[in-house]
């Protein structure tokens, strides 16, 4: 009898342990504390329960009391503002992918090299007269120029968060027409001979064009500096 009472209570605890180890290992969804977390971090900006946050943690939700007009249901209700909030988000929230900010930069340091390339070219020292002798004049003009570019399109860029994409792209692409023509009138050899008076001429209508390039980046600059 005491055996047959003592294998019962072993089963008796050994059933109450399973419940116990089932109840322990299953999942509970706290939509609460998943409110609080991704307002800490890049979610939307919300508490629950929102009558709770409005009394006992008003400065730290940033929680404020309107009127919603619903017929019936009509009265007073809570939502969060979190300019209103004393603390900030653990992450900050991204307005713009990793991804297209880096190829964006990709884009800028490629027209850099191609513009160090370019530049970088050695004059032949050939006794022809399609040795172009008129570039060494200009490179170092041509240069400065074209980091002010650059650096002010990049900076333009960073500065907007991509919202001045659209004239970026387009001053790129006539600084890329203007850097092609630069390079078309600076090859020498079969078919490119060129007088360096021609030379020059050109060189100069260039080195307008690429001060008003640098200009207008200029001011872009100072666009991105006041609105953004």
């Amino acid at each position: 009898m005491q055996i047959r009472i003592m294998l019962l209570c072993l089963f008796c605890m050994s059933v109450s342990g399973t419940v116990t180890v089932a109840n322990a290992q299953s999942i509970v969804s706290d939509s609460e504390k998943q409110k609080q977390w991704k307002s800490m971090e890049n979610g939307p900006w919300d508490f629950a329960p929102d009558w709770y946050y409005f009394f006992l943690h008003k400065k730290y939700s940033g929680a404020e009391m309107y009127w919603k007009w619903d017929w019936f249901n009509s009265g007073f209700r809570v939502r969060f503002k979190e300019p209103k909030s004393d603390v900030k988000r653990i992450m900050p929230v991204r307005l713009t992918a990793e991804e297209t900010q880096r190829q964006k930069i990709k884009k800028v340091e490629s027209e850099r090299k191609y513009i160090e390339e370019l530049y970088k070219e050695e004059l032949a020292r050939e006794a022809d007269r399609n040795v172009d002798l008129m570039y060494a004049t200009y490179r170092d003009e041509f240069n400065r120029m074209q980091d002010c570019i650059t650096d002010g399109l990049l900076y333009c860029m960073q500065k907007s968060n991509g919202k001045l994409r659209y004239q970026v792209d387009e001053l790129s692409r006539q600084n890329e027409i203007l850097c092609a023509d630069i390079a078309y009138i600076h090859k020498t050899g079969v078919g490119y001979g060129l007088e360096n008076a021609k030379r020059q001429k050109v060189y100069e209508e260039a080195k307008f064009r690429m001060a008003e390039l640098v200009n207008r980046t200029a001011h872009l600059c100072a666009v991105a500096v006041t609105h953004y």
